[in-house]
C-alpha cells in the first residue's frame, strides 16, 4: 500500500470514528462502518479508532478479534461457508467441509472456506453459501459446478 493510500485510509477511518463520538457505545458501529467501507479493519485502523474514541488499542483489538464479523486482512475474492450444524452433519457436511477445504487449497485460488453453525436450511442439508448466496443439498460435484468460473 502506498503512503498516500495509507494516509487516505487513516483519514477515512478517523472521519468514520469521529462521526460516532456522540453515540452511546460507538465502537461496534465504527467497526461495522469501517468493514463496510474498507472491507477489513487493519492494525493501523485499530490505532486510529482507539485514538479517536479515547480507548486503548487493546480494547479495540479485543473487540475486533472477538467477533467473527470483523476481519483484519483483505477478504478473499470468493467465499464458501458450509454449515456444520447437526442436521447438516447427519447428511455428510463434515466430509463435504474437509473435501472443500482440500480442494480450495489444491486450486490455489483466492477462496475462503469457512464454517457456520446453522443457516436455517436444515431440511436441505448439507447447506452453505457460495459468495453469499444460500444453497442446499450441496455435494462436491454441486460445489464444483457453482464455483466453476473461479478456476
Amino acid at each position: 500500500m502506498t503512503t498516500a493510500s495509507l494516509i487516505d485510509r487513516a483519514a477515512l477511518v478517523r472521519t468514520i470514528a469521529s462521526q460516532h463520538l456522540t453515540d452511546r457505545g460507538p465502537l461496534l458501529p465504527v467497526l461495522h462502518e469501517v468493514m463496510d467501507e474498507l472491507g477489513y479493519v487493519a492494525r493501523e485502523d485499530v490505532q486510529t479508532i482507539a485514538d479517536v474514541l479515547n480507548l486503548s488499542i487493546a480494547e479495540v483489538h479485543g473487540v475486533v478479534s472477538f467477533y467473527q464479523d470483523f476481519r483484519t486482512s483483505p477478504p478473499a475474492a470468493h467465499a464458501v461457508a458450509l454449515c456444520r450444524g447437526e442436521a447438516c452433519q447427519s447428511v455428510g457436511a463434515e466430509a463435504l467441509y474437509q473435501d472443500t477445504v482440500a480442494r480450495a487449497e489444491a486450486l490455489g485460488a483466492d477462496v475462503a472456506v469457512t464454517e457456520v453453525f446453522c443457516l436455517g436450511n436444515c431440511a436441505l442439508g448439507p447447506s452453505g453459501t457460495v459468495d453469499g448466496r444460500l444453497h442446499g443439498r450441496l455435494s462436491a460435484q454441486r460445489l464444483d459446478a457453482l464455483t466453476e468460473g473461479w478456476r
